[in-house]
């Protein structure tokens, strides 16, 4: 079995926080896959296809990642590319409880699929995606928390980071 770890999630959009936990990896396993999922339950900002390009971008220069897509299944994905773990990273307590359960239903599905767990830098803890779409719709500057193609990629989406805002707000007083 080679040394490969897969890196699953939605990345809408990729933060340095991410970034952190991708670096780290690479530096852990021979070849980390950065699995951007396609998730029915949610509705991204970015497409499918740009959240791809935005990982291709940022992760350029890490020589041994390589970014890929996947539907279903998680355990299922990591078998297809025959890896054994799953790469997360936490930041916060209530991260770890929801990762390990989550690690916990996927050791259910396949056992012989391990979890890792990378705590993230201090820097980066506080950071998610759903914090830079929500600053940024207001127009607050996310460029320390993302690298700068996202930054550019986050203004093109101005328009519909508003009406997200917008649509949000219109049912509170």
């Amino acid at each position: 079995m080679r040394n490969i770890a897969i890196y699953p999630g939605t990345f809408d959009p990729v933060t340095n926080g991410h970034l952190d936990v991708i670096s780290r990896g690479a530096q852990l396993f021979g070849e980390l896959v950065v699995a951007c999922a396609v998730n029915i339950s949610k509705q991204p900002l970015f497409s499918l296809e740009e959240r791809l390009e935005l990982l291709r971008t940022v992760t350029k220069g890490i020589k041994n990642v390589r970014v890929e897509t996947f539907e279903g299944m998680v355990v299922d994905y990591v078998k297809k590319q025959g890896a054994r773990v799953i790469l997360r990273g936490i930041r916060t307590f209530s991260d770890f409880e929801a990762e390990v359960q989550m690690a916990l239903a996927n050791r259910t599905f396949s056992p012989e699929i391990e979890t890792v767990f990378v705590c993230a830098s201090l820097e980066e803890s506080f950071i998610s995606s759903r914090l830079i779409r929500e600053a940024a719709a207001l127009d607050g500057d996310v460029g320390r928390f993302v690298p700068p193609a996202v930054l550019a990629a986050l203004k093109t989406k101005r328009k519909e980071l508003h009406a997200q805002v917008g649509s949000h707000s219109k049912g509170k007083k």
